[in-house]
């Protein structure tokens, strides 16, 4: 098995979204002691927000020019590889102002090429990211039901380009009401970790 772990948490082991994670990488561990993990940290390593040398290497019809344009093109291919590569997705993503981190965005916006990740054609849009698990954890400072649903930008965003990208397995472990103190973001910590052993023990009840 193959893991690619996304994470974007500037707040390292601190992080609610990472600490969850953890306990998913472990799970995944368990079940495929030989499994490999890559660890992409757009926390650590920001990638630069595209621009224009980003468009040219990618769209020109006589490819990149610059050594610029060429370093963002090799980039691109490498996180496109290291996607296709992964059996697992694992993304660790806190809400910020409602909706996913600058980074986490900036990672899709060099994944998601026309051509490699996905195609046009006369039937429209279709996802060539086919075949993978993504596991979110999605940490939130407040509660996003009923009323306050309308304010979660981060989940619905996700879940719709993964798709686009043709990833439609998506299993979601919320960590809600962080923002509400220390023992309030425990019990949203251990809330998410006993729904990923409870999914865990259904998915091995079903395999067996």
């Amino acid at each position: 098995m193959n893991v690619l772990f996304v994470t974007s948490s500037s707040r390292g082991s601190a992080s609610y979204s990472n600490r969850v994670a953890a306990e998913v990488l472990a799970e995944l561990r368990s079940r495929s002691p030989g499994a490999t993990v890559t660890t992409r940290d757009l926390a650590r390593e920001p990638l630069p927000h595209i621009g224009d040398d980003f468009v040219a290497a990618i769209r020109s019809p006589d490819g990149p020019r610059t050594d610029g344009q060429r370093a963002q093109l090799a980039q691109s291919d490498l996180l496109v590889d290291e996607l296709f590569a992964a059996d697992v997705i694992v993304i660790a993503a806190p809400m910020i102002n409602f909706t996913i981190p600058s980074n986490l965005k900036t990672w899709i916006d060099y994944v998601a090429r026309a051509g490699r990740t996905f195609s046009y054609s006369e039937k429209g849009p279709q996802g060539l990211v086919t075949g993978k698990q993504v596991i979110v954890v999605a940490a939130r400072g407040g509660v996003y039901a009923d009323a306050t649903k309308a304010l979660d930008f981060q989940l619905p965003y996700l879940k719709s380009v993964l798709g686009f990208l043709g990833m439609t397995e998506v299993e979601v472990l919320e960590v809600e009401g962080t923002g509400y103190g220390p023992e309030a973001a425990e019990k949203a910590v251990e809330a998410a970790t006993a729904k990923l052993h409870a999914n865990c023990e259904q998915q091995a009840a079903v395999a067996a």
